[in-house]
C-alpha cells in the first residue's frame, strides 16, 4: 500500500477515535446526568463544548447584552458584568499604581524582542494581579480587567501622524517581531490559560489624518494593502493574538467595521483567526453618523454582525441588534456566532472557573511595581536612548571631571515627557534632573531651570546660571500635549497631528541663546514620539540623544548613559527626514516615496541608526550561496567585533535589495539582531532568512509571488550602512 495513504487512514482512524472518545464522554454525562444538568461551569469539558453549553442557556435579550464593551450580568446563571475596555501600551494603564515602561515607540527602539517580551509579561503580571485584588472585593471596573486593547501594529507611514508614538515604527518586519513578541508576553505561555488577552489593532491601514479619522477613506492599492497595512497583523495572527480590533476609518470606501472583505474574508477565512474582533470605540456609530454609509444603527448591527464583528466599543450592537433580528436582517445563529467568540476568550481567561484554580492566581500586591519590574524599565528605557550626535566624543562625561552641572528645558522635569500617551501613574517617577542629581557626588553641583515653554519665543531662563556650569544637559521636544490622539493632545493646533518636523519654535530660539551665552559644553536630550527635524538644534549642541518618552526610570537611564554606565545602544525605528516636503501628501495612503523602503532622497538620520560609544566591525566567517529557489534559506554567519575601548550593544541589521523594479522596495529589514560584547570581544551571529519571506504581492494575480531576479544581502548597522555586501538570484 501507497504511504501516503496509511499516514492519511491512519488520520482518519485518529480522529475516527476522537470521535468516539467523545461520544463515550457524552454517554457518561447523561447516564449520571440529564443532558440539561451538564453545566457550562464544568472545567473538566473542552472549551469550545462549555462555551456551547453556556449560549444554550442564554436567552436572546441575554446574548444580546454581553455583545457590548459593557457586558451585562446575567444573574441567573451567575456571570458578573465585565467591562472589556483595558490599555497596557507600555504598562497597565489608567488603572492606579503600576509600572511605566518606554511608550511603544521607544520599545522598538530597543531592536530587543526578547526584552519586549519581557515587558508584556511584567504588564499582565501586574493587570493580573490588579484583577485577582479588584474581583476579590467583587469590583468590576473600567480598566481592572484582563482583555487589553493592545497592541497598536500600525505601520508609523507619516512623521506627522500624532498616535505614531502608540506604534513600534516605520517598518513592517521590525513592527512584526517586536509586536509577537509583546503579544507572549501579555498572552502568557499556559496552553489551556492566557494570562491576559493582547488585541492587535487597528485593522487596517489607519495611521492618520487624526482629525477626520471618524469619516476619513484611505485608498491604498491592493499590493499596498498586503505588503505594508496587513503584514503585522498577519504575522500577529499566526502567533495566535487573541483579538483584532477594526478601525475607524474606510479603507477603499467601506469602513472597517463592516468590511466584510477584510474581517471576514481574510482575516478569519484566509488566515484562520480564531479569536474576536471588536471595534474601536465608537466606530459603529461613525459608520452611520460621520461615514454616512448605512442609514441607521439596526442596518449597522447587521453589517457588523454579517462581516464578523464580535464585541462592539459602544452600545449599538446592544441597542440594536434585537431589532435587526426582527426585521430579518440577522438569525439568532449569526448572534451565537459572534458571542461565542468573545465567551471562548472569557472561558481561556478563567472567568468561569473557581478563581483559586487558575494558574495566576496568587497574584497579589507583590506582583505589583515591584523592584524587579522597576529594574526592567530602567532596562527598556537604556537600551531605547538614541545617541545622535557625539562630536569630540563629549560623552560619556567623567563624573570627577564636573563639579558642576545645570538642567534645564522645558521637559526637564516634565511627568507628561517622561509618560507618552496611553499611560499608567507610578509612585516612583524619576525625571531627567532627579536621575542626574542622583547620580552625582553629593559635592557637586546640580542647578535646574526650566529654561523656556513650548510658546514664548522671546523670554528665556537659566542661561546665566548655565554659563556658570561645566556642563549643561538642555531637555527639548515634545510631549503628549502637542503630538497624540485626537482631543488628547489639547495643545496641538493640527487636531493631535504635527505640520512639521520642527521643535517648538521656543525650544530653538532657546537653543540658539542658550549657545551664545554657554561656552561649555551643551548635552541636548529631546523627548518625542516621532521624527524630529533635528538639524534646527544641532549646531547648538556638542552631543544629542534622544529619549522617545520614556518611562518611569528615564531620569536614571539618561544618568547611566551620560556617565557612561551604561553605552547607548537605541537605534531608530523610524527614518528622521530632512523635511516635510520630501514628502508626499499626508493623506496619501501609497507607501510610494514614503520610509526607508521607498524613498529616494537624502535623510537626516536613516532608519536603524544609533551612535555607541564604542565600534563595530563585521567579518563573514561563513557566507550565504549564491543561488536560491522558493523552499531554501538564506543561512550566513557574521562575526560582530567590539572595536572600540568601552563594552556595548550593536544591532546588526540585514536588509534584502530587490531586482530593480518599479513595484519593489528598495530594501527591507528581514533580520536583526542584539549583540552584547566587551571591549575587544567577538560574537557571532547565524543570520537565516528564507527565501518565503521575499514574496511579493503579484496584483495581476492578486497573491504572493516570488519573483526571479537579482537581490543582494546587505549586512549593517542601519538601513544605509554596508558593511557586509552579497549578491545572489532566485531562478
Amino acid at each position: 500500500m501507497d504511504l501516503r495513504c496509511i499516514r492519511q487512514n491512519d488520520r482518519v482512524f485518529s480522529f475516527s477515535k476522537q470521535l468516539i472518545a467523545g461520544a463515550i464522554l457524552l454517554l457518561s454525562l447523561k447516564t449520571e446526568y440529564s443532558f440539561s444538568q451538564i453545566s457550562y461551569k464544568n472545567a473538566n469539558l473542552p472549551v469550545d463544548t462549555r462555551v456551547q453549553l453556556l449560549i444554550k442557556e442564554l436567552k436572546l435579550e441575554e446574548k444580546v447584552s454581553l455583545l457590548g464593551y459593557r457586558s451585562k450580568s446575567v444573574p441567573r446563571l451567575d456571570i458578573p458584568a465585565y467591562n472589556w475596555w483595558n490599555e497596557g501600551l507600555h504598562g497597565v494603564a489608567r488603572a492606579g499604581n503600576a509600572t511605566v515602561f518606554p511608550q511603544s515607540i521607544g520599545m522598538a527602539a530597543t531592536f530587543d524582542d526578547d526584552l519586549i517580551q519581557s515587558v508584556g509579561n511584567t504588564i499582565s503580571t501586574e493587570a493580573r494581579a490588579k484583577y485577582n485584588l479588584s474581583t476579590a472585593k467583587n469590583q468590576h471596573l473600567q480598566y481592572m480587567g484582563l482583555t487589553f486593547w493592545t497592541p497598536n501594529i500600525n505601520i508609523f507611514r507619516d512623521p506627522r501622524w500624532g498616535r505614531g508614538q502608540e506604534t513600534f515604527g516605520e517598518d513592517p518586519y521590525l513592527t512584526s517581531k517586536i509586536g509577537v513578541a509583546f503579544v507572549k508576553g501579555i498572552q502568557g505561555n499556559d496552553p489551556l490559560h492566557l494570562k491576559a488577552a493582547a488585541t492587535a489593532k487597528h485593522f487596517v491601514a489607519h495611521s492618520g489624518p487624526e482629525g477626520t479619522r471618524d469619516y476619513f477613506n484611505a485608498v491604498v492599492t491592493e499590493k499596498d494593502l498586503r505588503e505594508t497595512y496587513l503584514y503585522a497583523f498577519h504575522k500577529l495572527v499566526d502567533n495566535h493574538v487573541e483579538s483584532v480590533m477594526t478601525a475607524y476609518n474606510r479603507v477603499n470606501g467601506v469602513p472597517n467595521s463592516i468590511n466584510k472583505t477584510l474581517v471576514n474574508d481574510i482575516l478569519r477565512k484566509e488566515w484562520g483567526f480564531k479569536g474576536h474582533v471588536v471595534t474601536d470605540c465608537g466606530a459603529l456609530d461613525d459608520v452611520y453618523n460621520t461615514h454616512k454609509s448605512l442609514p441607521n444603527g439596526v442596518e449597522t448591527a447587521a453589517a457588523a454582525i454579517k462581516a464578523g464583528i464580535d464585541l462592539d466599543c459602544s452600545s449599538v450592537l446592544q441597542n440594536d441588534v434585537l431589532e435587526a433580528v426582527k426585521q430579518k436582517l440577522l438569525n439568532e445563529k449569526d448572534i451565537d456566532t459572534a458571542l461565542g467568540r468573545i465567551l471562548k476568550t472569557q472561558f481561556k481567561l478563567g472567568f468561569f472557573d473557581a478563581p483559586e484554580t487558575n494558574p495566576y492566581y496568587s497574584y497579589r500586591a507583590d506582583s505589583l511595581h515591584n523592584d524587579a519590574h522597576i529594574n526592567l524599565s530602567l532596562k527598556a528605557a537604556q537600551e531605547s536612548f538614541v545617541l545622535l550626535k557625539n562630536d569630540k566624543n563629549v560623552l560619556p562625561l567623567k563624573r570627577d571631571n564636573y563639579s558642576s552641572i545645570m538642567v534645564l528645558g522645558p521637559n526637564a522635569a516634565n511627568l507628561d515627557a517622561m509618560l507618552g500617551s496611553y499611560h499608567g501613574v507610578s509612585s516612583k517617577v524619576v525625571n531627567f534632573v532627579e536621575g542626574i542629581t542622583a547620580a552625582v557626588d553629593p559635592a557637586t553641583r546640580v542647578e535646574y531651570d526650566l529654561g523656556c515653554d513650548y510658546r514664548d519665543t522671546v523670554h528665556f531662563g537659566g542661561i546665566w546660571g548655565a554659563g556658570n556650569a561645566e556642563i549643561t544637559v538642555a531637555v527639548l521636544g515634545l510631549s503628549p500635549v502637542l503630538e497624540g490622539e485626537a482631543g488628547d493632545a489639547f495643545l496641538s493646533d493640527n487636531g493631535g497631528d504635527r505640520k512639521t518636523l520642527d521643535l517648538p519654535a521656543s525650544e530653538i530660539a532657546f537653543m540658539k541663546a542658550l549657545r551664545k551665552g554657554v561656552k561649555t559644553p551643551i548635552v541636548a536630550v529631546i523627548t518625542a514620539g516621532s521624527a524630529i527635524d533635528v538639524s534646527k538644534i544641532a549646531p547648538y549642541a556638542d552631543a544629542i540623544i534622544f529619549a522617545w518618552y520614556p518611562g518611569e526610570q528615564g531620569g536614571n537611564a539618561l544618568a547611566n548613559i551620560l556617565f557612561g554606565k551604561i553605552n547607548p545602544s537605541g537605534h531608530l525605528p523610524v527614518t528622521f527626514y530632512n523635511s516635510i516636503d520630501d514628502l508626499p501628501a499626508y493623506e496619501d495612503y501609497h507607501m510610494k516615496n514614503r520610509t526607508y523602503r521607498y524613498l529616494n532622497k537624502p535623510v537626516q538620520y536613516p532608519f536603524g541608526f544609533g551612535l555607541s560609544y564604542t565600534s563595530f566591525e563585521y567579518k563573514a566567517s561563513t557566507k550565504p550561496a549564491t543561488i536560491f529557489k522558493i523552499n531554501d534559506t538564506i543561512s550566513m554567519t557574521a562575526d560582530v567585533k567590539n572595536t572600540g575601548t568601552m563594552d556595548g550593544d550593536e544591532v546588526l541589521q540585514a536588509y534584502i535589495v530587490y531586482p530593480e523594479n518599479q513595484d519593489m522596495p528598495n530594501k527591507e529589514l528581514k533580520f536583526f539582531e542584539r549583540v552584547s560584547t566587551k571591549s575587544g570581544e567577538s560574537k557571532s551571529v547565524k543570520i537565516d532568512i528564507s527565501i518565503e519571506e521575499l514574496k511579493k504581492w503579484d496584483t495581476k494575480q492578486h497573491k504572493f509571488k516570488l519573483f526571479p531576479g537579482k537581490y543582494q544581502l546587505v549586512l549593517g548597522s542601519n538601513s544605509s550602512d554596508e558593511k557586509l555586501k552579497y549578491s545572489f538570484s532566485i531562478k
